[in-house]
């Protein structure tokens, strides 16, 4: 009797059945939709929440479960860099994508980080389809997915940039497609995935949306009265389009677009991110994604609001507009999947590729510490260090990025030591007006940071990529212009972004703890199922999912 209610025991206690095999099976989402908001600060959210919907912004966060205190873990903060890092679980020391872009010290040149000459335009004549994933050294989430369900299912990105479409759906993705803009105004993509567009790109093409979106002059959502959270719409901080004489409200789009490269200026206004809306959903009617027995992967990137605050800068009427009319295309778009798709066949995230700083005369204008950097004054100054201590001003091959990168042929050809080329550089730099620290490579290759800014600044820096020495400057101090602003520091503007998951096995909730843009995909991996990218250095999220 004993061994039989011990073999009773095993088989009802320990043994998986069948049943619960097939529940997992009908859990797991039938599509996982990421969504990156371009250069979107974590304090919108609260900014604008009194004028934001009950369907967009604020569904996500009531129904799904946010993340309070989420930042970028390296340096820099740029758009290629965020993308990559977002689905890789890792940082640019790992995934190789150290900055839209950098100078390439064997090819002793600048590159763009997905230009590839190898491959040709799929959509049009010209070249804004040479492109790939070629320089991104990991896998991504979507290449996971792939690989654990034997290149079943389909991955798929898009965006307004080249480089946000591509660069998260990796290596093995289907398609990524991007806006030609200039003269072509055409979605596009390159021979690395297909040989030509299918057919539903076509007819989107074919339908001339962006022209219906250019048509119409841009004034604001509601009364500009009631833009309260804002600045003055005619201040001295912001950048007009050309053929402007201010940068106020209404933009007559339909006349400036010729002066502002015709369908690219689509990309700088909030229609961008309606038209990315509506190209997104003809992908999943034209794809049929979520409609097989696999998990299928669409990669969303939303440009326009980086476009606008660069413009403009994170105070201006113009980005409360913009992120206003993106909380209508986001519920636009999830009102979609729950038709489509169905509200619990799929998985969402939301997050951004970086955030921004208030642009520093603003800053300056309130008493506010606040710079610029001129490079090319830096670099005089550097070069004049050089030519007392070592005889030359010619040692500096490039300064980009933050970044210096030695001409180390020149410097061997005097006997000189790199290293001590590189230190007395570095010393120097950080004795400059608004530098804040200055760091070998050395120094980084041989010490461990393991918390702070200078940890930023490893987690971003890759030995076979980045420079010799490299720079922080001070806060709220930028290479740019003294209208508009940017990012790409390791400072909370720049680096506090949102992070809401959504829909299928998400819990319903919020969380103040500290996390890393890199924990979303092993995160999402883990509630796939999945191996995590093979470059992973992120935490799964345990709090975010359902048990």
């Amino acid at each position: 009797m004993k061994g039989l209610f011990l073999l009773v025991f095993a088989s009802v206690f320990l043994l998986p059945s069948c049943e619960s095999h097939q529940h997992t099976n009908a859990t797991k989402p039938k599509l996982v939709i990421g969504i990156v908001v371009d250069q979107m600060r974590y304090d919108y959210l609260a900014r604008f929440e009194k004028k934001y919907s009950d369907k967009g912004f604020k569904r996500l966060i009531n129904k799904g479960f946010l993340l309070e205190n989420a930042h970028f873990n390296y340096i820099p903060t740029y758009t290629a860099v965020g993308h990559t890092s977002i689905y890789t679980g890792t940082t640019p020391a790992n995934h190789g994508i150290i900055s839209n872009d950098w100078y390439d010290k064997k090819l002793q040149k600048s590159i763009y980080c997905v230009n590839d000459d190898r491959y040709n335009t799929i959509g049009n004549d010209g070249k804004g389809g040479k492109k790939s994933p070629a320089r991104l050294v990991t896998t991504s989430i979507a290449d996971q997915l792939h690989l654990a369900q034997n290149m079943q299912g389909k991955t798929i990105g898009i965006a307004l940039k080249d480089r946000s479409a591509i660069l998260p759906v990796g290596h093995t993705a289907n398609a990524a497609y991007w806006f030609d803009g200039g003269q072509k105004g055409q979605w596009i993509s390159s021979s690395y995935y297909m040989e030509k567009l299918p057919t539903w790109v076509t007819d989107f093409n074919n339908a001339k949306k962006a022209d219906v979106y250019l048509s119409t002059p841009w004034n604001t959502l509601y009364d500009i009265k009631t833009y309260t959270e804002s600045m003055e719409d005619d201040n001295n901080f912001e950048n007009p389009f050309k053929g402007e004489d201010k940068p106020v409200f209404p933009h007559d789009i339909p006349t400036l677009r010729s002066k502002n490269k015709n369908y690219s200026i689509i990309k700088a206004i909030p229609a961008g991110n309606s038209f990315t809306t509506d190209f997104a959903k003809a992908a999943i009617i034209g794809e049929q994604l979520g409609k097989s027995e696999h998990t299928d992967f669409l990669a969303i990137s939303y440009s326009s609001t980086d476009y606008v605050g660069h413009q403009f800068g994170v105070a201006s009427k113009e980005i409360e507009d913009t992120y206003l009319r993106l909380d209508l295309d986001l519920a636009n778009l999830i009102n979609f999947l729950d038709t489509e798709i169905g509200s619990s066949n799929y998985t969402l995230f939301l997050t951004a590729d970086h955030a921004a700083t208030q642009v520093p005369s603003y800053l300056k204008s309130l008493k506010i510490p606040a710079d610029y950097i001129q490079p090319v004054k830096f670099i005089n100054y550097l070069n004049k260090i050089t030519l007392a201590h070592f005889k030359s001003d010619a040692l500096i091959k490039n300064f980009s990025n933050f970044q210096i990168f030695l001409d180390k042929e020149k410097i061997n050809s005097l006997q000189l030591s790199v290293d001590e080329v590189a230190q007395t550089i570095s010393d120097a730099a950080v004795d400059y007006k608004g530098i804040y620290k200055s760091v070998t490579a050395k120094t980084l290759q041989n010490t461990n940071f393991t918390s702070g800014i200078l940890h930023a600044l490893q987690n971003g820096y890759n030995q076979k990529f980045s420079g010799d020495v490299l720079l922080i400057p001070n806060p709220s101090t930028i290479n740019y212009s003294k209208k508009g602003t940017t990012h790409g520091s390791g400072y909370t503007y720049d680096t506090h972004v949102p992070v809401i998951f959504y829909g299928n096995s998400i819990k319903h909730g919020n969380s103040k703890k500290a996390y890393e843009i890199i924990d979303i995909a092993p995160t999402i991996s883990n509630l796939l199922n999945i191996e995590f990218p093979n470059g992973n250095t992120g935490k799964i999220i345990e709090e975010t999912l359902k048990k």
